[in-house]
């Protein structure tokens, strides 16, 4: 027998826990390939249906250490650029992507990379081009820099369950029967289907000619923003929208409307609102003819984003990118703590689903109302309220957010913790953690015949104890804890109850 074949080189995916590289991954295994992800946080690809597929590799690299990430860039065939900051606020996010780029440039120029592969923004150079648009300019030059090909593919508004753009447009629509909105709703773009992106851009590995190219993508059709609506609406079965174009809703006022009226904060809205005032439509057809590929129009592209939210279907979303916010140090200063238990009679696995279903549109079990007002003086304040729902009303992953919270603990059926997001004068932490008794809940007769009779496993009970943790900042964190405590009784005592109620409730009835 001959010597066996080496494994092929593994094409390396950045950005592969945001919304495009976290679906463009499988698409690659698909197509027999093996991935190496770089990513700042392995713990939120760890549910991911693909992670422990044969071919994957998951790597921590925050891009931050040249050697490091030139070590794990050296033998690969190729490389995925899926990074982007999307942060528009006091900081230089545009000069922060410059430089993540220059250092990735050099990285792969060191490594010997043979190419790499970028996705940025379609619109058409000039006096007028967005902030946002100039910095993926900026990094296409930065990753060009150093001489490693590099093929880029430039799409406008990306149609998927889950993206920015998507939601956007989706809340809206729903919120909003008349909508007085800035004059970019006229301007024309061509919308494009995540499917359609993850064709082009898997397929670039097996066209040779795309290297050191620079290629447009797009959907179907061309159409103003405010037909987009239109269509939307349709698709979500509501009444036709009036849309009402103004010219003096700049686009710092369009962000602010956008963040108070969707799940996308202003700060994210913002580098998307200044887009939108760019045509973006495709003038250079060579990516259709060197990949030939029927895109989606508009229509069928809402249509499937829209079944598969509905469905509770979403692979990604826009809400779980970026960086997680490390554990908060309790040392020091006074940390309130608000400690309940409660034993259930059901299975530790039964008990963390339960949990796991709190935000979104399940709600938080009791007291919705106060949580609305809650979610509700949040947005007033700028924090992100409870729009942003959760991505699967069943499933959580580290990382993801659940309405004004962020998971950054999870142990299957151990434990479940989640940071506020939401404004706060101090630090908060809600934990829920499960332990199993191994018998019957306090007051109960293990000797009588229904509990000798019935499935062991169902008869197992759980101890599940939440934690509420609130470390001030000054007199106003004093304040605001003493003011939210006579509460508790009612919003996380009626939480446990109803937790106990979904998981004690016979399979399939929860």
């Amino acid at each position: 027998m001959g010597p066996s074949a080496s494994p092929p080189a593994p094409v390396i995916v950045t950005g592969a826990t945001g919304y495009v590289g976290g679906r463009l991954v499988p698409e690659l295994l698909q197509r027999g390939l093996c991935v190496r992800c770089l990513v700042r946080e392995p713990r939120k690809l760890q549910l991911r249906p693909w992670r422990n597929q044969p071919g994957v590799e998951v790597v921590k690299d925050d891009l931050s250490d040249k050697s490091l990430l030139v070590d794990h860039l050296r033998g690969c065939s190729a490389a995925y650029y899926l990074i982007h900051s999307m942060i528009s606020s006091g900081e230089d996010y545009a000069g922060h992507d410059r430089k993540l780029a220059e250092k990735f440039a050099r990285a792969a120029a060191e490594a010997r990379l043979p190419r790499t592969i970028y996705l940025g923004g379609l619109g058409e150079m000039g006096a007028g081009l967005s902030e946002h648009l100039r910095s993926r300019r900026e990094v296409e030059d930065a990753l060009a820099s150093t001489g490693v090909p590099l093929t880029t593919l430039r799409a406008a508004m990306i149609i998927g369950s889950g993206s920015a753009s998507f939601e956007i447009l989706r809340y809206l629509v729903e919120r909003l029967p008349v909508m007085v909105t800035p004059s970019w709703v006229r301007t024309q773009s061509q919308p494009i289907a995540i499917d359609d992106v993850l064709y082009w851009l898997a397929q670039c590995l097996r066209t040779p000619e795309t290297v050191g190219q620079t290629l447009e993508i797009g959907g179907a059709d061309v159409m103003r923003y405010d037909q987009l609506m239109k269509i939307m609406a349709s698709e979500l079965g509501l009444p036709e929208r009036w849309v009402v174009p103004v010219p003096v809703l700049t686009p710092k006022l369009s962000s602010h409307w956008i963040g108070l009226v969707t799940p996308v904060s202003h700060r994210i809205a913002r580098p998307l609102a200044e887009g939108l005032r760019n045509r973006v439509v495709v003038n250079d057809h060579r990516a259709a003819e060197l990949m030939p590929h029927t895109p989606l129009g508009v229509q069928e592209s809402i249509h499937r984003a829209v079944k598969r939210t509905r469905a509770g279907e979403v692979p990604t979303r826009w809400s779980a990118a970026g960086p997680i916010p490390g554990d908060p140090d309790w040392a020091g200063g006074k940390v309130f703590e608000d400690i309940r238990s409660i034993t259930i009679q059901a299975t530790p696995a039964r008990v963390f689903r339960a949990v796991c279903r709190v935000g979104g549109g399940h709600g938080w079990y009791s007291a919705d109302v106060l949580w609305r007002i809650r979610g509700w003086m949040d947005l007033m304040v700028g924090g992100p309220g409870l729009r942003r729902g959760r991505r699967d009303p069943n499933e959580v992953e580290f990382g993801e957010a659940l309405d004004f919270w962020r998971v950054v603990g999870l142990e299957r059926d151990r434990s479940l913790r989640l940071l506020a997001e939401m404004k706060l004068p101090g630090v908060a932490r809600l934990d829920f953690d499960l332990a199993p008794t191994g018998g019957t809940p306090a007051g109960g007769d293990p000797q009588t015949e229904d509990s000798q009779t019935q499935d062991p496993e169902s008869a197992e009970a759980t101890n599940l104890t939440m934690t509420a943790r609130f470390r001030p900042r000054g007199l106003s964190g004093l304040a605001y804890w003493y003011s939210v405590l006579p509460l508790h009784h009612v919003v996380f005592g009626g939480m446990l109850r109803g937790i106990q109620r979904a998981a004690e409730a016979p399979e399939g009835t929860e």
